[in-house]
């Protein structure tokens, strides 16, 4: 925004944010996502990039926040059913407008509030209080997502900078805008509300009064005072009768007087709250210490916003903040030897996995050490505090020579198969498309939300009880809501095969041959600190992730292949994580069906069931199934109920028999649960540790997430993190000794899975040390005092990846 001159003067800009209603704004429109503490902070993502957006596109020379307080304000008082309508506000929304206070005050942002007024009046008073004062020379710029704000539009003096949609579609009013779409000038916008109400907060009106009666009544008198003043007078119906309002509507107005004006009042931003506002001494940006922001940013999990805040003050910024910044970077590019700070950004995981993959930057501004020694031996030093010198030593630290091997060699692409693949699949999403478009009568863009609900609900009239909206207001079309139509028509169906198709060929079969490099093979990565579990992460491109569940996924495996004499093998752990649950619960009766190599669903449904194994039907095992993966998971009866379908009572039953058979799997996840309670964290059979300070905090769905997930921890870190590294240790390790290393080549990890590329020759010696290697992965110190479970391996051999299933 250009800077206007005044008398010579530059005029300098004021930007007022209604924080509630940005805030309110950004909580429905960015994901529910949460730091390492399990505190939620989507809310607060979505305010430091409206921030830096406001920053960056009006310049601000001030800025200041006006809040709401969680009180009633004056209008409460005066009309009980003042914003009635309106649900509770979420606990994650509440917990996440106190924290943006502590954002503002780390951006150096003054915040006025007041009990019984609401951020609306702190707005109107500032305004008031700025334009009598000319000396100051500011213009005013609102930033709201709430449109009630434009009635303090004036000229270009006071303008609204509004949220049109989600948190970067905004609009910039100043009076010609409010004008061009509303017909009036901003100040009657409270005059408008009166006659038409606001169903948002509850604001009355005139019963049968809509937007375009109440908006011909404002451009015709202006003022409800002046409105009324007319309809007084004799000759006023007939005046009334030629601007086309009907006599059913004039009687309305006669009778509605008082709903009016006491409307008019409610919708009036107050300018006269009492409250002592001054125009901060100093510019913002030359207030704004910049390690404040940086160590906001990194305490709330927000890295990747640290460079942009930089940019974006950096431009405005005076010598005095730049040299500031300047000094800062310096401080940040230390000399270090790369393998310590490898072996650092390993061990700094450990020590709080839920920083995933730290980067040199985050171990550099570990405890706010000054040099890398210091770190290094502080760093070290928590290691061995935190009893996990085995983990890093024995576990992660071996590996690190592993992977770069199995990244150098990659994995073999047949790009020819794929290029098929995606010419057949490409045929099957033009049928879908124009099978879909069939069903709606009409061809439309089957990727568009706004589209497909418009065809969904407004003219297929395809509704389901339910059915959530976006962060927008509009009915959502996310695959959740969808299933809940799924059988109401065909077209349902179609969409989902529709999107499968569509994601599997963008992020798939015509990503990967673009990533395939000039010795045909595709080199992705493979990140041990990637998860907060422990388990690997896969990157450039995540073969984690290729679907498995459909045929349609499933034959994207057939596309990675061996190399010329040599074969694909992969080791696949049976039945992991249940073998480990019966360990660490040292359960008897899971331990004894591992042992004797029975099926574990079959002898829990019979159990349960009160039946013989002989008798074990195949819904009662698939029942079995579910709560045998369930528990681990912290699944819960509602869950179950969702996952076996049927009625809530007899999941309430599968439930209770299950714990009732099986008292000391309960006893065990209890214990779990209590000791994350008591320390803030779990560990596995090894050692590795993961904290869960959500499971302290006084926000319920905060605290019984971090319980589930708290349950879970300790199997799985164990299974898929400590034993599957381990095993690849092991297997490396006898694969060296035994001169196979140059013919024995790890190519892929995936979960509980390894895939190796083996020369034929030595395909039956290789697969006997990599399967033994991996059943024994767990050493004997580990065991001691504890009856041990067999590790089971699959193993299979194809030419393919897809062949080994």
């Amino acid at each position: 925004m250009a800077k206007e001159k005044i008398e010579g003067n530059t005029k300098k800009t004021l930007v007022l944010l209604d924080s509630h209603a940005i805030i309110h704004r950004a909580y429905h429109a960015l994901p529910e996502f949460s730091n390492s503490k399990g505190e939620p902070t989507g809310a607060l993502y979505g305010l430091a990039t409206m921030l830096m957006k406001i920053v960056g596109e009006l310049k601000p020379d001030y800025i200041v926040a006006t809040y709401d307080l969680p009180k009633p304000t004056f209008r409460h008082e005066a009309y009980d059913g003042y914003k009635a309508g309106r649900a509770k506000t979420d606990e994650a929304l509440i917990a996440q407008l106190i924290g943006s206070r502590k954002m503002f005050e780390a951006l150096s942002i003054p915040i006025y509030d007041l009990g019984g007024f609401e951020a609306d009046d702190m707005l109107g008073t500032i305004v008031e209080i700025v334009s009598k004062e000319n000396k100051n020379n500011l213009n005013i710029i609102i930033a709201s997502g709430d449109m009630d704000t434009l009635q303090l539009v004036c000229d270009k003096k006071v303008q609204v900078y509004t949220l049109k949609k989600g948190i970067q579609d905004t609009i910039l009013y100043d009076e010609e805008a409010v004008l061009a779409r509303f017909g009036f000038k901003p100040k009657f916008l409270p005059d408008y509300k009166g006659l038409r109400g606001d169903p948002s907060d509850n604001i009355i009106g005139i019963k049968g009064i809509g937007e375009k009666t109440a908006t011909t009544l404002i451009v015709e008198f202006g003022t409800i005072e002046n409105l009324y003043k007319e309809l007084k007078k004799k000759d006023a119906e007939a005046k009334f009768k030629e601007l086309g309002i009907t006599e059913r509507i004039f009687n309305l107005l006669k009778d509605g007087e008082d709903e009016a004006l006491f409307s008019k009042t409610l919708a009036t931003i107050r300018r006269d709250a009492p409250i002592n506002f001054t125009v901060p001494e100093k510019v913002w940006r030359e207030a704004v210490d910049v390690n404040k922001v940086e160590s906001l940013m990194r305490e709330l999990e927000f890295k990747s916003l640290i460079d942009r805040f930089k940019r974006v003050l950096d431009p405005l910024a005076t010598p005095a903040v730049k040299e500031l910044v300047s000094e800062k970077l310096e401080k940040e590019v230390p000399i270090y030897d790369p393998v310590r700070m490898k072996k650092m950004q390993i061990a700094s995981w450990l020590l709080n996995s839920e920083i995933s993959n730290p980067t040199p930057d985050d171990v550099l501004h570990y405890k706010n050490l000054s040099n890398f020694d210091e770190i290094e031996k502080q760093i070290l030093a928590d290691i061995k505090k935190a009893n996990l010198e085995y983990v890093l030593n024995e576990i992660e630290l071996p590996l690190i020579p592993i992977i770069k091997n199995m990244e150098d060699r990659g994995i073999k692409v047949d790009v020819e198969y794929l290029n098929k693949l995606s010419k057949d699949y490409h045929i099957e999403l033009e049928k879908l498309e124009k099978t879909i478009w069939a069903h709606a009568g009409r061809e439309f863009n089957i990727n568009s939300p706004k589209q497909l609900g418009e065809v969904l609900f407004d003219e297929m009239g395809l509704t389901a009880k339910g059915l959530k909206k976006s962060a927008g207001g509009a009915r959502s079309t996310r695959e959740s809501e969808l299933e809940k139509m799924r059988d109401l028509h065909p077209i349902i169906g179609e969409i989902f095969q529709y999107r499968e198709l569509q994601k599997l060929l963008s992020t798939y079969i015509d990503t990967i041959p673009k990533e395939v490099k000039e010795d045909g093979r595709l080199h992705a990565e493979f990140i041990q600190t990637g998860t907060t579990t422990g388990r690997f992460s896969s990157a450039n491109p995540n073969l984690q992730n290729i679907p498995t569940k459909s045929e349609l996924g499933k034959n994207i495996r057939f596309a990675f292949v061996a190399e010329k004499g040599y074969v694909l093998a992969s080791f696949d752990y049976s039945q992991i994580e249940l073998r480990i649950a019966a360990l660490l619960s040292q359960d008897e009766y899971f331990i004894k069906v591992f042992k004797d190599g029975k099926d574990i669903h079959a002898a829990v449904a019979s159990k349960v069931f009160h039946v013989s194994e002989e008798d074990v039907t195949a819904e009662m095992r698939r029942r079995a199934k579910v709560i045998n993966f369930g528990i681990l998971y912290g699944m819960g009866v509602t869950a179950l109920r969702q996952n076996l379908g049927g009625e809530r009572k007899d999941a309430q039953i599968f439930y209770d028999n299950y714990f009732a058979q099986f008292p000391t799997i309960a006893g065990y996840l209890e214990n779990v649960k209590k000791f994350a309670l008591a320390h803030g964290y779990t560990e596995t059979l090894f050692g590795r540790r993961r904290y869960f300070p959500g499971i302290k905090s006084p926000v319920p769905f905060i605290k019984a997430m971090a319980e589930r997930m708290a349950i879970n921890a300790p199997i799985q870190g164990t299974a898929t993190a400590d034993i599957i590294k381990i095993g690849m240790k092991l297997a490396h390790a006898e694969l060296e000794e035994k001169g196979l290393l140059n013919k024995v080549h790890m190519v892929l990890q995936v979960h509980d899975e390894l895939v190796y590329e083996i020369e034929k020759d030595n395909l039956k010696e290789a697969c006997e040390i990599i399967e033994n290697a991996m059943k024994n992965a767990i050493p004997a110190e580990f065991l001691l005092n504890i009856e041990s479970v067999p590790l089971e391996v699959s193993v299979g051999v194809g030419r393919t990846w897809g062949d080994l299933k």
